[in-house]
């Protein structure tokens, strides 16, 4: 592990930033910088077709608008595709990994019933051994194939620094997973795993909708030989519309290029974030840097934060 501990702040530039986004910035933020970790920033702009135009220039000038700043330059993902490549190689050629061309509704209809805690569908393993390589299953089936890492069987536990214990069984529950997508860009799981290790994070702060994530992470660290990279885990409740649903377009604009276009003053917004992290900022109105050493893990709700607009005093 690296001598100072370091996390990241990690934006995707598939849509602008909201307050939700806002709120696991802040607490990453909060912590990195009052217990003294490297805090770089990575944009992860890996899913091409959902990828905005200048939604990364817009992320950076909404964390800076709010008062978060980072270490060092922007890292890009896509400017890292031969780390990645590396990574699936090895996965490949140690048989570790395999050529998939199963389309998305040929794994739905022949997997059984989704699982019935998050309607997730399990892969039933057709092309586990069904292709001696890339080439073969393009020569078979004339499709370019997805790959897919090979999940072993039996649980995968790990301690969650807020939710505590926590065990997933994929090989029960998911099955074997995609690594690198059919157009060879590489999967979200692989692509962070990579980028973690070598950037030495060693905390990773975000929602709570990526726990099931960890479990996929946790084996590739161990398959790529990473196991001494494993950082510590924090997943916190996200903020969600009154209908109890993640906050999105559906509940209005809560974009933070929205707010500061209109004239709301960042403090305003952090004092409300604040307030969503179990912080008593003391005034309506707080900068960032005034927060720090406020923030304390053991405060933060572990409940989902409900978002009320009329109550917000945000416009």
């Amino acid at each position: 592990m690296p001598t100072v501990p370091s996390s990241r702040l990690a934006p995707s530039p598939t849509g602008a930033l909201h307050l939700g986004n806002a709120r696991t910035f802040l607490i990453n933020w909060l912590i990195g910088r009052q217990s003294g970790w490297n805090l770089p920033l990575r944009i992860d702009d890996l899913d091409g077709p959902r990828v905005k135009a200048g939604a990364d220039q817009q992320a950076l000038a909404d964390l800076t608008w709010l008062g978060l700043d980072w270490d060092g330059q922007p890292i890009y993902q896509s400017h890292r595709l031969s780390l990645y490549q590396a990574a699936v190689n090895n996965l490949l050629n140690r048989g570790l990994a395999y050529p998939c061309v199963c389309s998305r509704k040929e794994v739905e209809s022949a997997a059984s019933a989704p699982h019935a805690e998050d309607q997730s569908v399990r892969y039933p393993g057709t092309c586990d051994g069904r292709f001696i390589s890339i080439h073969d299953a393009v020569a078979k089936t004339g499709r370019q194939p997805a790959l897919r890492f090979r999940v072993p069987p039996g649980p995968v536990s790990f301690n969650d620094n807020f939710f505590g214990p926590q065990t997933f069984d994929l090989s029960t529950t998911s099955g074997d997973f995609v690594i690198a997508k059919a157009d060879a860009t590489p999967a979200y799981q692989l692509a962070v795993v990579v980028d973690d290790a070598e950037m030495g994070v060693t905390h990773i702060l975000r929602g709570d909708d990526l726990l099931d994530s960890t479990p996929r992470q946790l084996l590739l660290y161990r398959a790529l030989g990473l196991d001494s990279s494993i950082p510590h885990y924090i997943h916190v409740p996200l903020v969600v519309g009154l209908d109890g649903r993640r906050l999105a377009k559906r509940h209005g604009d809560t974009r933070l290029s929205s707010y500061r276009e209109s004239g709301v003053p960042p403090e305003r917004i952090v004092a409300m974030l604040a307030r969503w992290c179990g912080i008593n900022p003391g005034h309506d109105e707080i900068t960032a840097r005034e927060l720090i050493g406020k923030f304390d893990l053991a405060n933060l709700p572990h409940h989902q934060i409900t978002f009320d607009p009329a109550a917000s005093h945000l416009s």
